[in-house]
This record gives C-alpha cells, structure tokens and sequence, in this order.
C-alpha cells in the first residue's frame, strides 16, 4: 500500500487555518472513522425551549418563568387603581393613592400610556407589547362593568350633601367645594371627575379687593348688563339647571370674541375657549362632550338642525352612535352644557333658540379706551384669581338664599330666574327684571328676521283674531316675492311652524290655539290666532350707567360669615 509522504489531514495539516489532529499512521488509514463528533456530545439532542426568556419576561425568582406580559399589567393596575363604569357606560381607573380623577383606559393620555410606561420602569429591558395592552385593556373593562355605575363629573358636581364642587383642572385633583355657608379650596375633590383635552387648569381664587369691579373694568358694559353676567356665570357653576345660552351683541369693534372668552375661561378655562360653528350634529356632540362651558364665535346664520341641537343642550342631550369596530354596540353621549355665542344681528336666533338666550350689548369701545389683546390678556390673568373669589362669594349666597325663593310667575328659562332672583335678595340688585325684559327684547328681534312670523303677526293686527286651517292660512298670507328658505310649502309644514313660533307670538301678545275642529264633516283643524288683552308693560331696562366705573359697589347683601 503507498502511502502518500504528506497524507491529507495529517498531525499538523491545516484545513480552513485550522490544526487538525487524526492519526497520521498507516495502520490507522483503513480502520473505519468513528462517529462524527463522538466526543462532542450528540447534536442537538436536547434542544433548549425555543423564545424561554421572551414572552413571558424570561425567568423569575427561583428560576420560574414569568407570568405573561398581559398579566402583569393587569396585576400592577389592580394594586395602584380602583374601575368604575360611569352612567353612560364608559369605563374608567382612579387612582387609589392620588387625585379623584377617572382615567380612560384607552384613550390618549388614559390608563393604557401610564401603564406602559410604568411596565418599561418595572422590567428593564422589555416593553409591554401593542397586544398585551389590548389583553389587559380588555380584563380591567370587564373588571369596571362588575360595579354599580358611579357619576363621573366634567369640571362642575354636585357631593352628596349638594356643595357645588368645581374642578381646578390641576395636576394634584385639587377642587373648590361651596355650600350654603361658604367656599374653601380642598386637596381632593369630594366628587369624582373626569378630564379631557379641551380643558385647561383654572387658577385657585384668592380674595384680594373688590374681584367683581376688577372684572367690570376690563368690559364694555354697562351695570345692568354686568349684573346680568355675574348671575349668568354663577349659574353655570351649578349643574343641575339649564343654563340659558349666553349672547354678546354688538356692532364691530366691540371686542364680542374676546369678552366671550374671558366668560368662559372662567367659567371652564380651555386652550380653545372659542369654536368654529360645527358642520353637523356629530361634531357638535364631540365638542359638546369634552367641554363643559364653550363659545361659538361669529355666529351670521343658525340652521334649523343647529338651533334645535343648541336647544337641547341648554336642557340637556344625549347622542346614541354605533360604536367603532363593532355591528350593534353603541357609544352614548349625554351632556348638558353653558353655552356662549357672538353674532351682530340677534334676527339669526330662531324662536326656539331666542327663548333660552341671555342678550348682552356691548358698547362700541373709543380709541382712547382700546387694548391690545396681550395687555387684555395680562390684566385678565392678574385679576382672575380675585374676580373668581367673588364669584364664589356671590355663588355661596345664592345657594343659601334659593330654598326660599319663589317666583310669581315662572318664565321659560324658570330655574335661571330662580337663580337671578336669589342674587336679587343678596346683592340687592334688580337682575331678573332685566333679564325679562331683554328677553321680550330678544324675542321681537327674532320676530323681525323671521319673515312668516312678521306676517302672522301682520294678519293678527289687521284681522284681531282669524280662524281656518292651515291651508286657508297659507292662502290669506300675502306671499313674498322671493320665498325664504324656511317659508312653508304646504299646509302641513304651516301647521307646524305655527306651532313652533307659537311662544314667540305669545311674547308679543299673540295666542295660538290648535284645539277646534270644523264643524263639517272633514273635523279639520282650525288655527285660531288672537291678540291677549293689554297688560302691564314688563319692567324695562335700567338706564345705562358709565362704562368701565373706578368701583363698582359690591351689593348690599349678605355674605356669609364662615366663609372661606
């Protein structure tokens, strides 16, 4: 047998740069090779578990392997949050150690984020994934329906022995609690809130001088129409009443947009005070949700679908839609709001809407008496803590005089004039009679810009009273040559304009009655329209006063003596 003088593979040969050590003698050649890597131990006979220290967490004391990331979330949000179910079935997390504040489990800026924060603090190294979010999303909403719905405020509540308590918006949960005898600022609110992107923190009063007569400085009012704005803006701070939507009027140059901001930030401070109409009613209630108080700016036109919407947020609203990524479950929206609006002509409003407006002229600001928006602003958030203490003050009154109050009469809006009549008592002032008469103001501007109500109201003063249906109606009405939009086209849509314009007319003494039927055999129904007899006047304005006075004087009425 030749053997080769250098074999393949021999003691000190290289493959690869790699000694290798077979056996370079010759009765070695033939002997059979023995297993591959027979020292080496089997290939991959027991292989290790495939991903052992990923999902899961790797391994956990004692050598464990850890619970799942999905479990672990939910553990850690059990030991820190309390899961509630609000009326509208809305599920949310507060805090057990911390502000009163109901957090959304899976909006932005809600539970979800915090959690996955405090996970990546918790586990270095590893980062909850989207899925294991999703999971213990899942397990804490069904965790929130096992509970009895628990009221979940925005901004304004009412506790358990009926203190209005106001949410400062702040990071610690502080609020501001008034009852009958006074107000105090305390640590954690009574009640529990919930918070949304369109608020803002509201500053912490402060007693410092006369607050009412540093926030008359700052407007272009005079003191009917001031008084008029300190019962408006104490009522929107109680939750339980409708609130009628407050109006500034004015020609331009007369700063409307600004001083309907300046309401509002008190009332309910937003980075976004002021909003652009809304393009349909599923925009309005998104807005309408996330705010409490909110101004629609420059307000030319109201279409009908916004003005009845308007409406029934000043009495209260709720929206059903169908909720995303389902077929038939539903997402409810319920929302009673303090609405502020800016227009020029108050002919815009409709019937309905004029009913449920408090109308504030503003006067036209000279040139010697103009600001620049960021002096307005800066004078404003100096006296804001000082104007919201007396608002407080005024507020803590009212809520101590209402139980006693009665009015003769009630009007439409009858739980804001109760109000204005509790401020009347305290303050002494003469609030309600200006509200009632700027109302029947209000009303005959609507009448003007409403072309079918002007000619009712036309037919009525020529014929005293007339009877027939709503087709005859239509007949003895004198058409415009351009028909406006809302003119009706045929007997049943007259039919119920005239019942929509009916507390309109009877405003100016005008009374609609639908109850008579023709005495054929048809039975059709008669519209009877009549002038009321003559009654007293209502009581008017008082004569306008100087703007921007050195003091205004703070009422006489009675402050409480335990406040603060």
């Amino acid at each position: 047998m030749n053997i080769p003088t250098e074999p393949v593979n021999a003691v000190n040969g290289t493959v690869n740069n790699r000694a290798r050590t077979l056996s370079a003698h010759p009765a070695d050649m033939n002997t059979p090779p023995g297993p591959v890597n027979a020292k080496a131990g089997p290939v991959n006979t027991d292989p290790p578990p495939v991903n052992t220290s990923r999902s899961g967490g790797g391994d956990g004391e004692g050598g464990g392997k850890k619970p799942p990331a999905a479990a672990r979330i939910v553990a850690m949000a059990r030991e820190q949050y309390r899961f509630v179910t609000s009326p509208d079935g809305r599920p949310y997390a507060v805090a057990l150690d911390g502000p009163n504040v109901a957090l959304p489990l899976r909006n932005k800026g809600g539970l979800r984020q915090r959690l996955a924060r405090q996970f990546a603090d918790a586990y270095p190294g590893e980062v909850a994934s989207q899925s294991a979010l999703a999971d213990a999303m899942t397990v804490l909403e069904g965790i929130a329906e096992d509970t009895d719905p628990e009221p979940v405020h925005l901004r304004v509540g009412r506790d358990s022995v009926g203190a209005v308590v106001v949410d400062l918006g702040s990071a610690d949960g502080r609020a501001v609690v008034v009852t009958a005898t006074g107000w105090n600022v305390v640590d954690r609110a009574p009640v529990l809130f919930r918070r949304s992107g369109a608020m803002a923190p509201m500053p912490a009063p402060v007693l410092d001088g006369d607050g009412l007569a540093k926030l008359h400085a700052l407007l272009n009012m005079d003191q009917s129409a001031f008084r008029q704005l300190v019962g408006w803006l104490v009522a929107a701070w109680i939750p339980d009443i409708p609130h009628p939507a407050l109006v500034c009027k004015g020609e331009q140059g007369t700063g409307k947009s600004k001083a309907a901001q300046m309401f509002i930030n008190l009332v309910d401070p937003s980075p976004a005070a002021k909003r652009s109409q809304p393009r349909d009613e599923k925009a309005w209630s998104r807005q309408a949700f996330s705010s409490w108080a909110l101004c629609l700016d420059n307000i030319s036109t109201i279409p009908p679908w916004l003005s009845d919407t308007l409406c029934k947020a000043v009495t209260g609203d709720g929206v059903v839609d169908r909720a995303l990524y389902t077929d038939d479950d539903v997402v409810v929206l319920t929302f009673k709001r303090v609405l502020a609006m800016t227009t020029i002509d108050a002919g815009a409003l409709a019937g309905d809407l004029a009913e449920r407006v408090l109308m504030l002229d503003l006067q036209l600001i000279d040139s010697e008496r103009r600001r620049s928006e960021e002096e307005l602003d800066t004078a404003f958030e100096a006296v804001r803590p000082a104007v919201l203490a007396a608002l407080f003050d005024v507020l803590a009154c009212v809520l101590a005089a209402l139980p006693s109050v009665r009015l003769e009469s009630m009007p439409r809006m009858a739980d804001f004039a109760r109000v204005l009549a509790a401020v009347d008592q305290t303050q002494g002032w003469n609030t309600l009679g200006d509200y009632l008469a700027t109302s029947a103001n209000v009303a005959t501007d609507a009448m003007e810009g409403d072309p079918f109500a002007m000619a009712l109201a036309h037919l009525v003063e020529q014929a005293g009273t007339w009877q027939g249906t709503a087709g005859q109606l239509l007949e003895a009405l004198p058409a415009p040559l351009v028909r406006p939009p809302n003119w009706p086209k045929d007997a049943t849509r007259a039919s119920g304009r005239v019942k929509r314009l009916a507390p309109l007319l009877r405003s100016i003494g005008i009374t609609v009655d639908d109850t008579q039927r023709s005495a054929d055999r048809h039975r059709h129904r008669l519209l009877t329209l009549s002038r009321t007899p003559d009654e007293e006047e209502p009581a008017s304005a008082s004569e306008q006063g100087p703007l921007w006075p050195e003091v205004t004087p703070p009422g006489s009425g009675r402050t409480p003596s335990d406040q603060h």
